[in-house]
């Protein structure tokens, strides 16, 4: 009888295998651990007791999140993506992951927890003058509305705002 060794092991589906770094990864992991972000992932994706393990990029992935905020599929702290979906659903969603590994890195440009205040100012605006809290926030432009599973509605509230703005001049011109 034969035994297969390990290396001839087919692959196990979920973590990925880890690769080198780029220098601007391995810069934004640091970070991400120096201004606390990534630990405060950590902290959270166990308290909501994820499966967590490491992911591309320098990222770390949870998934089976089952808490009822954020409402959405996916979202992150620091270098943590936590995902609703289960393992292999989440590292077949490479659009989505690359839109949260866009927001890891809003967390080391912004040192770390302020940029939750920023970026939940920015959706407050967005939720005011456009309706939802992605289109106008900036963190999501940049991230990819698309990416991340975002409808961008500027151009429909943008063009209503013009068009209501030009009722308005050709009802002053025939009154005026």
């Amino acid at each position: 009888m034969r035994h297969r060794s390990k290396a001839n092991a087919p692959a196990a589906p979920g973590p990925t295998p880890p690769r080198v770094l780029t220098q601007g990864q391995r810069l934004r992991q640091y970070a991400n651990v120096l201004n606390a972000s990534t630990p405060l992932g950590l902290v959270l994706a166990g308290l909501a007791g994820t499966r967590t393990f490491r992911g591309p990029r320098g990222l770390i992935v949870a998934t089976g999140y089952r808490w009822r905020l954020p409402l959405a599929g996916a979202f992150t702290v620091g270098n943590v993506v936590i995902f609703r979906a289960d393992a292999d659903t989440a590292m077949t969603g490479r659009v989505l992951l690359g839109h949260e590994e866009r927001h890891s890195t809003q967390y080391a440009w912004c040192l770390g927890l302020p940029f939750l205040l920023l970026y939940f100012a920015a959706a407050a605006w967005s939720a005011l003058r456009y309706g939802d809290p992605a289109s106008g926030n900036p963190f999501e432009r940049h991230a990819g509305l698309e990416a991340g599973g975002y409808v961008d509605r500027r151009r429909r509230i943008n063009r209503r705002h013009r068009a209501g703005r030009k009722l308005s001049v050709d009802r002053r011109r025939r009154h005026g």
